[in-house]
C-alpha cells in the first residue's frame, strides 16, 4: 500500500523553513559520537593498553545508560511531531486566505500555497513579502506602512484597500478588494518574534455589500414614494423614520428631519395618543390594529387618518419598536355622487388620449375601445365590431398576426414585459402602427367577457418617415465626405499635370510637333476636372455592379493575396463561419475593404503580431448582444478583422471613418482608405464599427444584410438628388482672359504639401517676378514666416494639410500680423472651409484644378485690394 503524503490531505506550502533540529537530530549525534569512539578503541587498542581502554569504555557505557534513562523519564525524546502539530500544519497549509511569516529582517519563514496563488507566486524564489509586494502601490501603501509599523512595536493590525487590477499578473482586468491582517508572535528556537501576515481577495464580499447597498437604497425609494404614509417609532415613542408621502402630508422637511428627534404625541392631535398606547403584544409577539384618529399638521391642521398599527414586544413583556402604515382619510371617498363624478372623469380620460386602447377577452375579440381606435383603424372596423366581437387580429397586417397572437397568449398567462409590435395597417402599407399588448393584472379580470388583455396602439408613420429621411441623410453624408475625398486627391493631381502641360506650352511655339500632344495633355485633363466637378456636386451613387456571394469563397479566393500584403511577421488567420448565408455585394469593393483593413492591420503591428478574419451569421435576436445604437435589428454576415496592434486612442476612434483623416506621417497615407471602406459598406446597404484598446489591438466589424433569394428587390429610385451649393460642388472662379499684366514683385509664401503642385506654383510665380518661399505644411509656414521677421506679402495656402491645415494658418498668421493677405487654394467649395473662419477674415478663393495664367491672376488681384 502506497503511503499517504501530506499533499494528498491539503495543499503543500510554497516556502516551508519552518523545520527545527529536535530529538531525531541529537540521537544522530549520539550515534556519530559512539561510532568515533569505536574507531578510536579499534586503532589505538594495542598503543594504550587494556586497562585505559577499559576505563574508556566505562565512561561511555556509563554516557549510553545515562541517554537510556533520560529516554525513559521524557527528558529526551526521540519521536516524529505530535498529532497536534500536524493538525495545526494542516490547517495553515489549507487556508483559504493567503499566509506568509517573516522574521524581523523581512526574510520568508512560510508562505502557504494560497498566498501563492494569490500573488502569481510559481516558485520559491518568487514568493515576495507583502512589503514588497505592495509598498509601491499608492492605493495599498499607506495601509501597508501603517500594519507593519505597528507590527515592529509588537502591535497587530488590519486594513483593505481597493487596487485598479489584481496583484496577480495575467488575472482578469478589473478593480478588487484586499484585506490584509499582520500579527508578531513568538516560535519555540526563535530569539526574535516572527511576524505573520495574512492576505485575503475581498472582491466578492464587497460587491456583495454594494450589491445589497442598492438593493436596500430602492427599497427605501420605493417605500419613500408610496401612496401611503409611513414610519417606525422606539419603545420611547420617538418617531426614527418617516417616509415622503407622510412627510408631505404633514408639512415636515425631511431635509431638516432628525431622527428620534420627533415624537408620535407631537404629530398626533387630540387624544388619540390614547389609542395607541393602547395597543400592547403578548411577551414575544406582535399585534397588528387598525386605528382611526388625526395627525396634526405644522401648521396647526387636523389631518383624518387611518392607521395600520403593529406593535411588539420582547420575551420579557417589555414594550418594542412599532411599525405603522398611514392611510389619508380624505382620499378615496366612497360618496356615490363623488363615485359618478370619477367615472365622469374616467370617461373623458379613456376617450381623450391620443392613443388608440381597446380591451380584448379569452378569444382576442374586441369587448370595448375608445374613440381614438375607432378612428385610427376606421377603415377596418365601426362602431358596431364591439357588439360583432370583431378579432383584434383583423385590424392589422396580415404577416404580423401570429407576433399578435404570441402576445396575447403571454398577456394571457399574465406574462410582463411583452414586445411592441411593429405592423400596418391591412388596407394601407404606408401608415405604420406599434402594437402594445399588457395582461391584465390577477384579480382585475373576471368570469366571461371580461378583458383578458389591454391593447394600446399608435401610429408610427410619420416616426418611420423621418427615421427613413434621416437614414438617407446619413448614407448623402457619407457619400459627399468619400466623394470629396476622392475629388481632393484628383484636384491636386489634375493641377500639377495643368500646370506642368503650361510649363511646357510656354517652351513650345505652335509649329513645334510636341504642341499639339502637350495640348491633347492639357485638354484631358480639364476634361477629368470637368469630371470631378460633377462628382462633388453628385449624391454619390458611383456604379456598383452586386451579385449574389458566398463569402468564404470570396475570402478563399483573397487568402493569398492578403498573405503577401501582410509579410511573415504577421501570422493571418482566416477563421469561416459554417453555413454563411449568401449576401449581395460588389466583390470588387468588397475585396478592396478587405484589402484596405488588411493593410491598416499591417501597419498597426510594426513588430508583428496577428491578424484575423472571421465571418460568423447573426440573427435579428443576436443583434442585440452588439451594443451599437446605428444597428438595425435583422439578419446578417459579420465579418471581423481583428488584429494585435497598437490599438487606436478614443479621441482617434471617433474619427477613423472621417476623409483625409490620418495619424500617419506625410507621405505614408491619404486618410481615403477607411472613408471609402465605410462608404462601399453603407452603399451595399450594411454597417461598419470599430472597437480598439490601447495596446490590445482593434476589431473592425462589418455586418452585410442576408440576401433573400425568394425576396425581390425593387429597382432603386432613378431619380436622384439634384446637386446643391452644399454639395461642395463649387466651380472654379470664372477669371478674366483678357491680356493684362501679371508680372510682380512681391513676396509670397506658397504652402503646399502635394510637391508636384508646388514645384509648379513657384515656377509659375518665379518666373512673373514674384520671390517665392515654400513651405509644406502649415508648420512649416509659421517657421519660414518667422525666420523672415513677417517680410511676407501674400500667403497662398492649400485648405487641408497634415499637422496643421490651411484655415488654421491665417488664425495664427492674423495673430503675428492682422492685415496678411491670404489665398486658401483648395478643390472643396469654399462654403466647405469658410464656415470655421472668423467672420471678419478676408481671403481669396482658388479652386483646384487651376493653370499658371489663374494662379498669377489671383495673387495678382489679392495684392492690388
Amino acid at each position: 500500500m502506497a503511503k499517504e503524503t501530506r499533499g494528498d490531505f491539503y495543499p503543500v506550502p510554497i516556502v516551508d523553513q519552518s523545520t527545527r533540529p529536535g530529538a531525531i537530530t541529537r540521537l544522530v549525534i549520539f550515534i556519530l559520537v559512539l561510532t568515533v569512539a569505536a574507531i578510536v578503541f579499534g586503532l589505538f587498542r594495542e598503543r594504550l593498553g587494556d586497562p585505559f581502554l577499559l576505563g574508556l569504555l566505562g565512561v561511555l557505557a556509563m554516557i549510553g545508560v545515562g541517554y537510556l534513562f533520560a529516554t525513559a523519564i521524557g527528558f529526551v525524546q526521540i519521536a516524529p511531531r505530535s498529532t497536534t502539530d500536524e493538525l495545526s500544519k494542516a490547517f495553515v497549509d489549507s487556508m483559504a486566505q493567503g499566509l506568509i511569516v517573516t522574521d524581523t529582517k523581512g526574510r520568508v519563514i512560510y508562505a502557504n500555497r494560497a498566498y501563492a496563488d494569490m500573488t502569481g507566486a510559481t516558485t520559491a524564489t518568487d514568493v515576495k513579502t507583502v512589503e514588497g509586494l505592495l509598498s509601491d502601490i499608492p492605493e495599498a501603501a499607506p495601509t501597508i506602512y501603517r500594519i507593519a509599523s505597528g507590527l515592529r512595536d509588537g502591535q497587530a493590525g488590519d486594513g483593505e484597500f481597493r487596487l485598479s487590477q489584481a496583484i496577480r499578473p495575467g488575472a482578469e482586468p478589473g478593480a478588487r478588494w484586499y484585506r490584509v491582517r499582520g500579527r508578531a508572535f513568538n516560535a519555540p528556537g526563535q530569539r526574535q518574534p516572527l511576524m505573520a501576515w495574512q492576505l485575503a481577495d475581498i472582491s466578492a464580499e464587497r460587491a456583495e455589500q454594494e450589491r445589497f447597498f442598492l438593493d436596500l437604497q430602492k427599497a427605501i425609494d420605493h417605500l419613500d414614494h408610496a401612496p401611503a404614509g409611513f414610519f417606525s417609532a422606539d419603545q420611547e415613542g420617538r418617531i426614527t423614520y418617516l417616509n415622503a408621502t407622510l412627510a408631505e402630508w404633514l408639512g415636515i422637511d425631511l431635509a431638516s428631519f432628525t431622527p428620534g428627534a420627533t415624537t408620535l404625541r407631537e404629530i398626533i392631535a387630540g387624544d388619540g395618543m390614547a389609542l395607541v398606547q393602547s395597543v400592547r403584544a403578548d411577551p414575544g409577539t406582535t399585534r397588528n390594529a387598525i386605528i382611526d384618529l388625526d395627525l396634526a399638521t405644522v401648521t396647526g391642521e387636523a389631518l383624518p387618518v387611518r392607521f395600520m398599527h403593529r406593535v411588539s414586544a420582547s420575551r420579557e413583556g417589555a414594550s418594542g419598536p412599532s411599525r405603522t402604515i398611514v392611510l389619508n382619510r380624505t382620499q378615496g371617498e366612497d360618496a356615490s355622487a363623488e363615485l359618478r363624478a370619477s367615472e365622469v372623469r374616467f370617461t373623458r380620460f379613456f376617450n381623450s388620449t391620443p392613443m388608440a386602447i381597446a380591451g380584448v377577452d379569452q378569444e382576442g375579440r374586441l369587448l370595448r375601445t375608445n374613440a381614438p381606435f375607432l378612428s385610427l383603424f376606421s377603415s377596418v372596423v365601426d362602431r358596431d365590431a364591439v357588439d360583432r366581437r370583431v378579432r383584434l387580429e383583423t385590424v392589422i397586417h396580415e404577416r404580423d398576426r401570429p407576433a399578435l397572437a404570441t402576445a396575447l397568449e403571454r398577456a394571457r398567462q399574465r406574462q410582463a414585459d411583452i414586445a411592441p409590435i411593429e405592423t400596418v395597417l391591412p388596407d394601407n402599407e404606408e401608415r405604420h402602427l406599434r402594437v402594445y399588448v399588457n395582461a391584465v393584472a390577477d384579480g382585475a379580470a373576471g368570469e366571461g367577457a371580461e378583458e383578458a388583455a389591454i391593447v394600446y396602439a399608435v401610429e408610427t408613420t410619420e416616426q418611420k418617415a423621418l427615421e427613413g429621411q434621416m437614414a438617407q441623410s446619413q448614407k448623402m453624408q457619407a457619400v459627399g465626405q468619400l466623394a470629396g475625398g476622392i475629388a481632393h486627391d484628383f484636384n491636386n493631381v489634375l493641377t500639377a499635370i495643368i500646370m506642368s502641360s503650361d510649363l511646357l506650352l510656354t517652351n513650345h511655339r505652335p509649329s513645334d510637333p510636341s504642341f499639339p500632344d502637350i495640348m491633347n495633355i492639357k485638354q484631358n485633363a480639364n476634361r477629368a476636372a470637368s469630371l470631378v466637378r460633377q462628382l462633388l456636386a453628385f449624391s454619390r451613387k458611383q456604379t456598383m455592379r452586386p451579385e449574389v456571394l458566398n463569402l468564404t469563397d470570396v475570402l478563399a479566393d483573397l487568402r493569398m493575396l492578403l498573405q503577401r500584403l501582410v509579410g511573415n511577421p504577421v501570422k493571418l488567420k482566416v477563421d469561416h463561419g459554417r453555413d454563411l448565408w449568401p449576401v449581395k455585394a460588389d466583390v470588387g469593393q468588397f475585396e478592396q475593404v478587405i484589402v484596405n483593413l488588411t493593410v491598416n492591420a499591417r501597419d498597426a503591428m510594426p513588430e508583428g503580431g496577428e491578424l484575423t478574419i472571421r465571418t460568423k451569421n447573426v440573427s435579428t435576436e443576436e443583434c442585440a448582444a452588439y451594443a451599437y445604437r446605428e444597428l438595425v435589428a435583422g439578419d446578417y454576415v459579420v465579418v471581423e478583422v481583428q488584429d494585435s496592434g497598437t490599438g487606436i486612442p478614443p479621441d482617434v476612434l471617433k474619427k477613423v471613418f472621417e476623409p483625409f483623416f490620418t495619424t500617419k506621417e506625410v507621405g505614408k497615407g491619404t486618410g481615403l482608405g477607411l472613408s471609402m471602406v465605410y462608404g462601399i459598406v453603407k452603399q451595399t446597404g450594411g454597417f461598419i464599427f470599430c472597437d480598439s484598446e490601447v495596446g490590445k489591438g482593434t476589431v473592425f466589424r462589418i455586418f452585410l444584410p442576408r440576401h433573400a433569394a425568394e425576396v425581390r428587390v425593387l429597382a432603386e429610385a432613378g431619380a436622384m438628388q439634384p446637386a446643391t451649393a452644399e454639395a461642395n460642388g463649387a466651380q472654379p472662379i470664372k477669371v478674366a482672359e483678357a491680356s493684362r499684366d501679371l508680372s510682380g514683385s512681391a513676396t509670397v509664401l506658397l504652402v503646399e504639401d502635394e510637391d508636384a503642385v508646388r514645384m509648379g506654383g513657384m515656377r509659375a510665380l518665379t518666373s512673373r517676378g514674384y520671390t517665392v518661399h515654400e513651405a509644406s505644411s502649415g508648420v512649416e509656414a509659421l517657421e519660414v514666416f518667422d525666420e523672415l521677421e513677417g517680410k511676407i506679402d501674400i500667403v497662398v495656402s492649400d485648405v487641408v494639410m497634415p499637422e496643421m491645415d490651411g484655415p488654421t494658418l491665417l488664425g495664427e498668421l492674423r495673430k503675428r500680423q492682422p492685415d496678411i493677405k491670404f489665398i486658401f487654394v483648395s478643390g472643396y467649395a469654399e462654403d466647405a472651409f469658410a464656415k470655421n473662419l472668423p467672420a471678419d477674415a478676408q481671403f481669396g478663393f482658388l479652386p483646384k484644378p487651376f493653370s499658371l495664367k489663374q494662379l498669377a491672376t489671383v495673387v495678382k488681384e489679392v495684392l492690388e485690394k
